[in-house]
């Protein structure tokens, strides 16, 4: 693995998993977690520049990368990500609380890791809804019972095979390749080709399957006909499992720093992979309408926690990067960095 100048690469084995991460730096620990389908090297272009004044780690979570690809238990949200975070910081023996950055699902992670364990900071990277992903009301109610339209039974299943087969074309639309173009940066922003590589290569070391990506599914009576099941990623992503809206009630509350493109159409109230959407534009049939299966408005939802904490007394600072898509931290580099390095610096 050839890696940017002074970013190494470790593997350790903690009392959960054998883990991978990416290492820079000495001083204050700082922890960047990826989202899902991706690995700790999608941070690695901004960690000579945080090196300089952090230890920073950027491990690859359960199911992604390098890291031993064990089963996700979902019915805990992702408290395993969160168990393994802690699990990792003590194989290393760094017992001060860390500053953690969490990009979309380990916006999840983190908050549950801060539940139960002191941290310096929380920067939430374009985080997954504070209720979860898919079929719910602006409260977090869910639009049925089981919660129906979210969890495993959702994913494409051509993404799922071609992910599997280690498809690193750019043939479909549901390559990954393909994918992380359209959804992951900005349309007018474009990788350059070698860093692409990299990453679509990083992606395809994904655990595919019920304990993986997507994890498995429950048929459902309910539209759009698939409910969550209790294995893998995106079940661990669904409404039924996923919660960190209580967020507001830790004491004390770490400063937070929310960032977010304004482009982004993963973590969106409109996005064009939520069913609630998809329903409303025909895209899959039998949509029972918005006052049953309303399009979830995943943004207003942070936002809404998080002006919640801060009126609870906690820190808050939003900086919202304007064209920006899923990943500003790496279609606006340079200002997200800055952006955090300052946030770091005052708390």
């Amino acid at each position: 693995m050839t890696l940017l100048p002074g970013v190494r690469s470790a593997t350790v084995d903690t009392d959960r998993l054998r883990m991978h991460y990416l290492e820079a730096g000495s001083g204050p620990t700082l922890v960047l977690l990826h989202g899902n389908l991706s690995t700790g090297r999608f941070y690695e272009h901004l960690m000579p520049a945080l090196a300089e004044r952090y230890r920073v780690l950027a491990p690859d979570m359960r199911g992604f990368g390098d890291t031993e690809p064990k089963a996700l238990d979902a019915t805990r949200g992702l408290g395993d990500w969160a168990d393994d975070l802690h699990a990792l910081l003590r194989a290393l023996d760094l017992t001060d609380p860390p500053h953690l950055v969490g990009w979309s699902t380990a916006g999840a992670a983190i908050a549950t890791y801060a539940k139960e364990h002191p941290v310096a900071s929380l920067t939430f990277l374009d985080p997954v809804s504070p209720y979860g992903y898919g079929g719910v009301f602006a409260d977090g109610t869910p639009a049925h019972p089981d919660y129906a339209g979210s969890g495993g039974g959702g994913a494409n299943p051509e993404v799922v095979q071609r992910l599997a087969d280690g498809d690193a074309s750019a043939d479909s639309p549901s390559s990954i390749r393909n994918v992380i173009r359209a959804l992951y940066w900005s349309p007018s922003f474009h990788l350059p080709a070698d860093r692409e590589d990299v990453l679509v290569a990083e992606v395809l070391k994904t655990l595919t399957g019920p304990d993986g990506y997507p994890g498995d599914a429950e048929s459902s009576p309910n539209w759009p006909g698939a409910a969550p099941g209790t294995r893998g990623i995106l079940n661990a992503l669904s409404p039924k499992y996923c919660h960190w809206a209580d967020i507001v009630e830790l004491d004390p509350k770490p400063p937070v720093l929310w960032t977010h493109g304004s482009a982004d159409l993963v973590v969106s109230d409109a996005s064009p992979l939520d069913f609630g959407v998809l329903g409303s534009m025909g895209a899959v049939p039998g949509w029972p309408g918005a006052e049953v299966y309303p399009a979830q408005p995943m943004v207003a939802q942070i936002r809404t926690v998080l002006e919640a904490y801060a009126a609870r007394g906690g820190s808050v600072r939003t900086e919202i990067f304007e064209g920006s898509g899923h990943g500003p931290h790496v279609d606006a580099a340079d200002r997200w960095l800055a952006v955090l390095q300052e946030f770091l610096e005052t708390t």
